[in-house]
């Protein structure tokens, strides 16, 4: 008989998130079902300004989900059947998944071994005449080296969509993912940084023809009236009542990225001459949202189920590079493409991590990691 261990310390904690926020959340739900506005309307506007604004972005356009919201952003940027994306394989599939949706093929790099995201001295020798678009991907929270990349991207004279599906708030320099190219996607499903009871995702950009192109993408292809349908499009609007509580959260999310950063350090200060484990670190200029905190191990299951027996949550981000996926084999990988990213997928797991995970919990994980 397999005897069942009590989960004590999830990966995430939504109802104790809820529980600090219950009444603005409750407040601005009972708005939306007083003015029965249930698709588009202020919310979603207000919304769209508001996360702009805090991504230092000009324009946003609210959708139904992070997929569709790289996917309408591939499509508004023109791509389509015989066209490449440069990408990266260390990601979640929505990424490869959103291009071949397009007609067109992924074409993946490797990533850097510390930031786990695009290795820049790999993009030039991916980029082909048939490349319209390059994606990073900044994970775990961590934004992916824009600086190069786009100096790339520039010199070839293509634009760059960012996968900020992960980095609510991250930062280069001072700017915030979301503005540091010529557009970026978001995903706000529940356990993200900044989530929705729902599914929800935003794209953001200074360009206000791409903007429009992907909202009339996102409301079939709609014209000047609802039925004015002047291009093949779908259906992809942000719900209203995901928009209200999404702007409840916008409201809290610097502290509770704060929040998460106190716990990170407190892990890292744990962990600091622990063998056998990599403590994930910053990139110089950098600030990660820490989606994740995502160490590795050679000896991953070991560890994992050390964690398990003492009801510490644990996962993997992610177990197979999607270059390796049944679904990505029009795309031509093979094992040993992506050493690091194949690497990675051998050795990350990811630890709890919630703005209201106590200190001394983290203190406790980290001396069983240990």
């Amino acid at each position: 008989m397999t005897e069942t261990v009590t989960v004590a310390v999830p990966m995430v904690d939504l109802k104790a998130q809820y529980a600090r926020i219950r009444g603005e959340v409750d407040a601005a739900m009972t708005r939306v079902m007083a003015a029965a506005q249930f698709i588009g309307g202020e919310e979603c506007r207000l919304l769209e300004q508001e996360f702009a604004r805090y991504c230092g972005a000009a324009h946003a356009c609210g959708v139904a989900n992070g997929t569709d919201a790289l996917t309408l952003s591939l499509r508004a940027f023109g791509v389509g059947p015989g066209d490449e994306v440069v990408t990266v394989a260390n990601t979640f599939i929505a990424t490869g998944e959103a291009i071949f949706l397009n007609g067109a093929r992924p074409v993946f790099v490797d990533v850097d071994p510390v930031t786990f995201t695009m290795d820049p001295s790999a993009l030039e020798g991916a980029i082909t005449a048939r490349t319209k678009v390059i994606v990073p991907v900044h994970l775990y929270g961590h934004p992916a080296d824009m600086p190069a990349i786009v100096d790339i991207a520039a010199r070839h004279g293509m634009p760059v969509l960012e996968d900020a599906a992960q980095a609510h708030g991250a930062e280069i320099a001072g700017r915030r993912a979301g503005g540091l190219s010529q557009a970026a996607t978001f995903s706000f499903y529940p356990g993200k940084n900044m989530g929705a009871y729902g599914d929800a995702g935003m794209v953001t950009s200074n360009d206000a023809a791409f903007i429009g192109r992907v909202r009339q993408l996102a409301n079939h292809g709609g014209g000047a009236n609802k039925y004015d349908n002047v291009v093949v499009g779908t259906n992809s609007r942000l719900d209203t009542l995901q928009a209200a509580v999404l702007r409840v959260k916008l409201g809290h999310l610097d502290a509770w990225n704060h929040e998460r950063r106190q716990r990170v350090e407190a892990y890292t200060r744990a962990l600091e001459g622990a063998r056998d484990v990599v403590v994930p670190r910053e990139r110089e200029g950098c600030r990660s949202a820490w989606h994740l905190f995502t160490v590795r191990a050679a000896e991953r299951e070991r560890l994992q189920a050390r964690l398990r027996a003492e009801g510490i949550a644990t996962a993997v981000h992610y177990p197979r590079p999607i270059h390796l996926q049944p679904a990505m084999a029009a795309a031509g990988g093979t094992i040993g493409d992506l050493p690091v990213s194949e690497r990675l997928s051998r050795e990350v797991l990811s630890l709890p991590l919630y703005p209201e995970l106590p200190l001394e919990t983290v203190e406790r994980i980290a001396a069983l990691v240990r």
